[in-house]
């Protein structure tokens, strides 16, 4: 798996999470970010060209994937702020406390293995009065479609990177100490319903 993950997996995340479904979103939650801003899984960079320049003093890009980071090379040199590779997991997030005005998480906490540890560290390190803006596939509302997102999660993270189709969006930020203050949610058209079903807003 260390070819696939290294070499292959960082061109099918990235064509798969920079579709125009995928994009709108996108649109929809990085440009609110402000101050210092801690992006959880940069992945490929897809997020840069929707930070407002006005508003953001500089970025840390968190991102444990060496193959990532290499499909993000271009766009990290082209961003237009100062951009700051962090290269562990989210589990370990290796600034101080306090230190991001915001939280940019998209597509990305249905990845992340300890998803608790990462949520707590996430809260450790945002300001008081800071914002966790998210864009994140998840568990669908339909029994149907929920009991499809079941059978095929297994497999679907063997293939994706550890993702998981059926990941409860809501309830993951609210156990991870976070208040919901903002959320909408819709299936993302053009996408097949059991990885499209998509949480957006921003929680405090």
């Amino acid at each position: 798996m260390g070819l696939y993950e290294d070499y292959i997996l960082p061109h099918v995340i990235h064509a798969a999470c920079g579709g125009a479904p995928v994009t709108k979103q996108r649109q929809k939650i990085v440009p609110r970010a402000e101050g210092r801003v801690l992006e959880i899984g940069m992945g490929s960079g897809l997020n840069i060209p929707f930070y407002d320049t006005d508003k953001v003093e500089m970025v840390w890009g968190l991102e444990p994937s060496e193959g990532m980071r290499r499909k993000a090379r271009n766009r990290v040199k082209a961003a237009p702020f100062s951009l700051q590779w962090l290269g562990l997991p989210g589990e370990q997030i290796p600034l101080d406390a306090n230190s991001a005005d915001t939280i940019v998480l998209t597509y990305t906490l249905c990845t992340i293995p300890d998803w608790n540890a990462a949520l707590q560290q996430m809260r450790r390190v945002l300001k008081p009065g800071g914002k966790l803006l998210f864009s994140e596939h998840g568990k669908a509302p339909d029994e149907a479609i929920r009991r499809w997102q079941n059978r095929i999660n297994p497999y679907w993270g063997k293939m994706a990177g550890g993702c998981h189709l059926n990941r409860d969006i809501p309830a993951l930020l609210t156990a991870g100490g976070f208040k919901i203050k903002e959320i909408e949610s819709i299936y993302m058209p053009s996408m097949p319903k059991i990885a499209g079903f998509t949480y957006w807003g921003y929680a405090d």
